[in-house]
């Protein structure tokens, strides 16, 4: 493994491997004088220079068990992250949160906040956050699909990252990566949630923009009221997607129903 590789990794990557070819990149360290900057003795992902093919990506997330390294197809390389604006975290942060509670909170704020027409937007559930969604049920192996997204994804020119991360559901706030910080400012629950769709419909990380993230949906929801459940957890994810999007639950619900791909954009 590359000592540019290595050096991702807390304990210097020991026992790691990584049996693919590289494309020319470098480490990307945290901008010392970026605001949101949080120590950091490592750096935080390394970057391609180029953009590279899905067929890379498939071969590095088929690796990541032994590689502890998570691809991901980062839109152009000209972006705040490339000059080192981000605030990374350790995967440790992410097990002091739980998606049901942050979904829950964000539902209570924004209730708080919101008139009687407001609270409308949220129908069926209305002013009671109704929790999370039942899993849903595989229709392929994860990691088939989510190699099939990232060869989609990857015909838009895309460089590559790689993320010294334990699972893709870490990725996001590992690297620092600020793209929903008009929402919540801090990735690390957002990252518990990423990782309990993980678990719940088999997703997988496959690409980020400035704000903007790319899944892959092993299992999906296949009915409709259970569409309109998931819809509602996204809405606490990322509102934006639907109030600037389709506009209501439950339109928003027959966009994503089925689908093997979830798109999220924060303005």
């Amino acid at each position: 493994m590359p000592p540019e590789i290595r050096e991702l990794f807390a304990d210097d990557g020991e026992g790691r491997s990584l049996g693919v070819e590289l494309p020319e990149g470098a480490a990307v360290w945290p901008d010392p004088n970026f605001e949101r900057r949080r120590e950091h003795r490592r750096p935080a992902f390394w970057l391609s220079d180029d953009p590279v093919s899905g067929e890379l990506w498939a071969r590095l997330r088929a690796e990541h068990p032994v590689s502890g390294l998570w691809p991901l197809l980062l839109e152009e390389s000209v972006q705040p992250w490339s000059i080192g604006q981000i605030a990374p975290d350790t995967a440790a942060e992410i097990d002091n949160f739980r998606a049901g509670d942050f979904m829950d909170e964000v539902w209570a704020d924004w209730v708080e906040q919101a008139d009687k027409d407001q609270i409308g937007n949220l129908e069926p559930f209305g002013p009671v956050s109704p929790g999370l969604a039942e899993p849903g049920t595989l229709v392929a192996e994860p990691g088939v699909v989510a190699d099939w997204y990232a060869r989609v994804l990857s015909r838009n020119g895309t460089p590559l990252g790689l993320v010294a991360a334990d699972r893709g559901a870490d990725a996001l706030a590992v690297m620092g990566w600020q793209g929903a910080i008009n929402h919540n400012e801090w990735t690390v629950p957002l990252a518990a949630v990423l990782r309990s769709w993980e678990e719940r419909f088999g997703v997988r990380v496959v690409g980020a923009g400035f704000n903007t993230l790319e899944l892959s949906v092993a299992a999906p929801p296949a009915s409709g009221l259970h569409a309109l459940h998931v819809a509602a957890e996204h809405w606490t994810f990322c509102p934006d997607s639907i109030i600037q999007g389709p506009g209501t639950l439950e339109d928003y619900a027959e966009q994503i129903r089925g689908k093997h791909a979830w798109s999220f954009w924060w303005d």
